[in-house]
């Protein structure tokens, strides 16, 4: 009977996990040491443009803005997200970061992570992410 109670008092851990920001490349969206929710992928659905994930990035586990989806064409231009030859709204933005990167194909089955260009590595840097690279959605901002 105790596994049994222990079980059901573990059991939404499978679908929701608490995370910690580190960092300040979610600023101000998400700030340094807040805490979040985040739904599995497995139950988190499709990513969508403007979702934040926790993924699996290549310098660790990372929490990032979706902001280029499977078969997209991500441009930064002057600092601003071009998809598909138009200019996307980003009020999340805080400072822009002003360099062109130039194009970015992100390809069937990947996304293209970001957020605040002054303070994030990201996509831009990384290139496309598969998206067996998403570990979770974060709920509430």
């Amino acid at each position: 009977m105790p596994f049994l109670a222990l079980g059901l008092a573990l059991a939404p851990l499978s679908v929701l996990h608490p995370v910690r920001v580190s960092g300040h490349s979610m600023e101000p969206t998400l700030k340094q040491g807040q805490r979040c929710w985040v739904l599995r992928a497995w139950v988190a659905g499709s990513p969508k443009l403007g979702d934040i994930w926790v993924i699996d990035g290549p310098e660790g586990p990372s929490i990032k803005r979706v902001v280029g989806l499977s078969q997209q064409a991500v441009e930064w231009r002057e600092g601003l997200v071009v998809r598909e030859g138009r200019q996307s709204a980003e009020p999340y933005v805080r400072a822009l970061d002003l360099d062109s990167c130039g194009m970015f194909p992100v390809g069937e089955g990947y996304v293209f992570m970001g957020d605040n260009r002054r303070q994030s590595r990201d996509s831009r840097t990384w290139g496309r992410l598969p998206a067996t690279a998403l570990r979770g959605r974060v709920l509430g901002p």
